[in-house]
């Protein structure tokens, strides 16, 4: 084998490949650089362990849905309307996700459960997104609430059904949008929402 010149983001796409092949419990570093015809020793040199190569393409797997919805976030309008366009965009990339490439999916879903920091920092994001979205709501007297954080974890835990990937299985439900239309009316009561 000979090395080449390597970034993290070559690493990241080939071992995204190999963890669809294989899946994430047979997946080796050995694999990934096999698959990029070099050793896995320059792999190493990008990230020091098995887990934290797991945890780079866990993140970055999260991260693709992150930014667009941080553009949601900071964006101007009525709050409402902008949680409303979140909470779709993020329910809509996870659910398209299972639907479009199912074994890659699974295969993220167990990653997401070994990588619990990396999950935490997901979370937090998205909280962080939600607060700021519901501060802006209280600014302008759009929602009528005391703890724009303690709301956003509200939100989010309200509508888990629909976007965390533990209840996947739930998301093939005919009736799931209506469920939804309905824990979001309940929510907007919630917030009173002018």
């Amino acid at each position: 084998m000979t090395d080449t010149i390597l970034t993290p983001e070559r690493i990241l796409d080939t071992a995204e490949e190999v963890l669809r092949r294989f899946g994430p419990s047979k997946t080796t570093v050995v694999d990934v650089a096999r698959a990029l015809g070099v050793s896995h020793g320059s792999v190493y040199r990008h990230f020091e362990s098995k887990a934290a190569l797991r945890d780079a393409v866990t993140e970055r797997w999260l991260g693709r849905i992150s930014q667009p919805l941080a553009e949601i976030t900071a964006e101007s309008g009525p709050a409402p309307q902008r949680l409303r366009r979140w909470l779709d965009l993020l329910i809509d990339y996870k659910q398209r996700q299972s639907r479009t490439d199912p074994e890659l999916f699974a295969n993220y879903l167990a990653l997401v459960n070994e990588s619990r920091e990396v999950v935490t920092a997901h979370v937090n994001t998205l909280l962080s997104h939600l607060t700021q979205i519901l501060s802006d709501g209280m600014a302008h007297g759009e929602f009528l609430i005391d703890d724009p954080a303690q709301a956003a974890r509200v939100v989010l835990d309200a509508t888990t059904r629909f976007h965390n990937p533990v209840h996947v299985r739930e998301w093939s439900d005919p009736h799931i949008q209506d469920d939804f239309e309905a824990v979001w009316s309940l929510l907007l009561n919630g917030l009173g929402a002018s």
